[in-house]
């Protein structure tokens, strides 16, 4: 990924747009969770209910948006987790965007260790959502080619690069009682 490709994509993504980009295990959708007609758009595009709400991933604490707290109690455990293949459902403020949290009272945050996803965050400038480039129910792509095939001209940009070395999707984990969700 050239320095160019990735000043484009985050053009597009401060346009409003969406950007295919590969992540630790699958090819994820992307795009800014604060505008919300393309975030309502990117659930349109896969047929995904917003009240399942959607995972933000940075490149940094400092991404961080400030409507999710962490709690005390977990801090550390969250902190050691990342960056890395650890989405961590953290509380969410009055302040969040319900086309984000969902249904929830929590919302689905991950500082990735991909370095194609962190570059594009860095890019952009915060963080981004990031949802499994396929329609609900489908598998996941798993390569530029079968995003293009599944998705073809519904979305704006098909980053080309390796996905990480998972094989299954990011472990995600409540952050107040520390369980496993998936």
């Amino acid at each position: 990924m050239t320095p160019v490709e990735l000043r484009q994509a985050a053009q597009i993504l401060k346009a409003g747009g969406i950007v295919a980009c590969p992540t630790e295990a699958v090819y994820g959708l992307s795009c800014d969770p604060l505008q919300q007609s393309t975030v309502e758009r990117l659930l349109a595009i896969k047929h995904r209910d917003v009240g399942k709400g959607l995972i933000l991933v940075a490149s940094s604490i400092a991404q961080i948006p400030s409507f999710v707290t962490t709690p005390d109690i977990r801090r550390a455990a969250i902190l050691q987790s990342w960056p890395g293949p650890v989405t961590w459902l953290l509380p969410a403020t009055a302040a969040a965007p319900a086309w984000i949290r969902g249904d929830h009272d929590t919302i689905a945050m991950r500082i990735t260790a991909h370095p194609l996803m962190a570059a594009l965050c860095e890019a952009f400038g915060h963080c981004l959502v990031s949802t499994s480039a396929n329609l609900s129910g489908e598998a996941p792509a798993t390569s530029a080619l079968q995003v293009q095939q599944q998705l073809g001209k519904q979305i704006d940009l098909v980053l080309h690069g390796k996905r990480g070395t998972s094989h299954k999707p990011t472990t995600i984990r409540d952050a107040v009682s520390g369980k496993i969700i998936r």
